[in-house]
């Protein structure tokens, strides 16, 4: 099959992991970097062995580009992506894939009209924990699948964080930050999402950066800090998702339990690729960990790019569709509304359960990557 040549624009840390992966699957060729800072895209050109570097213009303005990916802050994501849209490529962007509804609908509508495709991380869930999980519940491993909860409890990103500000201003928080993976991972389990719930508190006005070098500086909170929402899936099943900076004591609760009438599914964390699956029966004492039937178990960030570039080749639906990026999207405002209204939020968009993975061939091993 012939590689999908490949952009990357923005080169800050979290690229080095996708240009090591495009470089390395067989679907996809990294041929440019691009960047605000063209001394950082050569920098990082350099690195990987990437023929060409530049700004964002020269990298849209070139014909052999075919598939952009957008890793710029948040508060770009739109603005690149519809310009890659527009300028013929197609387009991967980093989570979320925009920052409100609006642009995530501008989004797909540019998608239509240019005939070119928009796909969206995170994609974890195409990793093989996920996968095996994905596998259990269609085979009736827990029966049917009745409730869910997902839980992503931490301290905040203060005391650790370099620059951690952002997270409490619009657009971020604990929802916006961890939610799409754990939305993500539940969507493809358990289908597209009804309709949501939610309540919220803000529990600190004011936080103090204990990492170098804001040292000492106080962050001046402007965004809910512990979220708590509920999740009704239209297959049936009722989720609870609580996300939260505000539990700095730790936690010993699951990431995702999946609960079903004939058993129990535990998820390994969604922002990872692979993970111990645990599967409880009914009638069995205790829950036992399953050998993982899928590949793609280390930190394979990039596997929605190259699943795409085979989709293209192939004329056939890609996985991380941004059609579900932007209903992961809605449905985190809409918990958010909801808390804020004190009303239960319907959600407007849909999306396809994705299709699975193709399961590990017996000769692959069961921990390919």
């Amino acid at each position: 099959m012939r590689k999908a040549k490949v952009g990357i624009i923005g080169c800050g840390n979290i690229s080095r992991i996708y240009c090591k992966n495009l470089q390395a699957f067989e679907e996809t060729e990294l041929v440019f970097c691009a960047d605000l800072d063209p001394a950082r895209a050569a920098e990082r050109a350099a690195e990987f062995g990437v023929p060409k570097s530049g700004t964002a213009e020269e990298l849209l303005a070139d014909p052999e580009v075919e598939i952009v990916v957008n890793l710029t802050i948040p508060a770009s994501h739109a603005k690149v992506s519809l310009m890659a849209l527009e300028a013929g490529k197609h387009v991967y962007a980093e989570k979320p894939i925009t920052v409100t509804r609006e642009e995530a609908l501008a989004l797909q509508e540019a998608s239509r009209r240019s005939g070119k495709r928009i796909a969206g991380a995170p994609e974890t869930f195409l990793g093989g924990a996920i996968q095996t999980c994905r596998r259990l519940i269609d085979e009736g491993a827990i029966g049917r699948p009745v409730a869910a909860s997902a839980f992503m409890l931490s301290g905040g990103h203060e005391g650790w964080h370099p620059d951690p500000e952002f997270y409490y201003k619009p657009g971020g928080g604990p929802m916006f930050d961890m939610g799409p993976y754990y939305l993500t991972a539940l969507v493809t389990l358990l289908g597209p999402i009804a309709s949501v719930t939610g309540s919220a508190v803000t529990t600190h006005a004011e936080r103090r950066i204990g990492s170098e070098p804001k040292k000492g500086t106080v962050i001046h909170v402007e965004v809910p800090t512990h979220l708590a929402g509920v999740l009704d899936f239209e297959s049936g099943p009722v989720a609870t998702l609580v996300t939260s900076f505000d539990t700095p004591g730790g936690t010993t609760v699951p990431p995702i339990e999946i609960y079903g009438t004939e058993g129990t599914l535990l998820v390994p964390d969604p922002n990872n690729f692979g993970g111990d699956v645990k599967l409880r029966r009914i009638g069995q004492s205790g829950f036992e960990s399953i050998p993982l039937t899928h590949g793609y178990t280390d930190n394979n960030r990039g596997v929605g790019v190259a699943d795409m570039a085979r989709a293209i080749r192939e004329n056939r639906p890609h996985r991380a569709s941004g059609d579900m990026a932007a209903h992961v999207l809605e449905a985190m405002h809409g918990i958010h509304d909801a808390a804020a209204s004190g009303m239960r939020y319907r959600m407007r968009s849909r999306c396809e359960r994705p299709e699975p993975m193709p399961a590990l061939q017996p000769e692959d091993g069961a921990a390919a990557n």
